[in-house]
């Protein structure tokens, strides 16, 4: 009987479906419409037209609801596009694997992350990789997109994988999770603002002062949120609310206004942007930052070592704040060629 489906599959089906059915069918589910998707693939409607009903009859099932508002897929169509997008992925990632071979420096990486991350950590990863690899390509997706719209980017195979700080929550079973340490909030000012070098100040004493807070729908405005309830405070009344660590910077460059960072942002840059963590009498709260990566999907070889860096410059601080979760994997060896990264 599994020969004689595995022969059904070959003569009626494998041998009429191409690649390019499959890619005019996830054109028209883009556009909304055959007209629109005819146009952005630069054929005729009627072409289009012919190929979803060639398609539809092969595999007996109606895969586009069609009306005068345009087409969307049934819930046949969504199943097939669905692995019709791992197919064209991993063609893609083939053919990333051919040119790795070729030039084992080159190559394209697509990563997420909030702006705090970006501005820090991702930055400093895109300059240490470059540094040996100067023909790595990267896009950055960063701005204040939800995580749950970068884990549906990461789904649809438009990024490598999500970097950033991972709510402590239990994740759907086709993403893998790597907790790389526990990213800590602190509160910073400009070195020239009065209250840098102050040794143990009181949040309370800090309630008047002028703030930059991140926004209260976000994951770490929350976390704010969750720290100033703790201390019995609400938030304080001077503060602007905004996801862009820019703003941060250039009004802390003013000397009036505090804000949260990330601790490793201060670690890498504090120095240049001439930003001080203040010494402040609480208690120590940090979140797990990790990586978000699907499941099945073998990533190219410029995001492997992409991912092995970040491990890297991770690991003096996992040593600092041991994981109560899984521990990530580790190289035995440095994944750039020559030199040691920054501490």
């Amino acid at each position: 009987m599994a020969n004689e489906r595995s022969s059904g599959w070959s003569t009626r089906i494998g041998r009429r479906i191409k690649l390019r059915d499959l890619h005019v069918l996830m054109a028209v589910a883009q556009a909304g419409s055959m007209a629109k998707a005819a146009e952005r693939m630069a054929v005729s409607a009627p072409v289009v037209s012919k190929t979803i009903a060639d398609l539809e009859h092969t595999l007996g099932v109606r895969l586009l609801d069609r009306d005068r508002k345009g087409a969307e897929p049934t819930l046949y169509g969504a199943a097939l596009l669905r692995r019709g997008a791992a197919a064209f992925d991993e063609l893609q990632q083939g053919v990333q694997d051919i040119e790795a071979l070729l030039d084992p420096g080159a190559g394209e990486v697509r990563i997420a992350a909030s702006d705090p991350v970006t501005s820090g950590l991702v930055a400093n990863i895109i300059d240490r990789v470059t540094r040996v690899h100067p023909r790595i390509v990267f896009h950055v997706k960063t701005g204040a997109s939800l995580l749950a719209a970068q884990i549906d980017a990461l789904r649809e195979r438009k990024l490598d994988f999500v970097v950033g700080r991972l709510p402590r929550t239990t994740f759907e079973a086709d993403l893998n999770v790597e907790i790389l340490y526990q990213e800590p909030s602190v509160i910073a000012a400009s070195a020239r603002h009065r209250l840098a070098g102050r040794r143990r100040l009181k949040l309370a004493a800090l309630m008047d002062e002028h703030w930059v807070l991140p926004d209260a729908e976000s994951y770490v405005g929350t976390l704010v949120e969750e720290l100033f309830r703790a201390e019995g405070l609400g938030l304080p009344r001077k503060a602007v609310f905004g996801t862009s660590i820019q703003l941060n910077n250039t009004l802390l460059a003013t000397g009036r206004y505090l804000a949260f960072y990330p601790g490793s942002l201060l670690r890498l840059y504090g120095r240049e942007l001439d930003i001080r963590e203040l010494d402040l009498d609480l208690p120590a709260r940090a979140t797990p930052l990790g990586i978000l990566t699907l499941k099945g999907r073998t990533p190219p070889p410029a995001a492997r070592l992409v991912v092995e860096c970040l491990r890297e410059v991770a690991r003096p601080w996992l040593k600092e704040t041991p994981l109560k979760l899984e521990r990530p994997s580790t190289a035995k060896s440095s994944p750039l060629r020559r030199g040691s990264p920054r501490r």
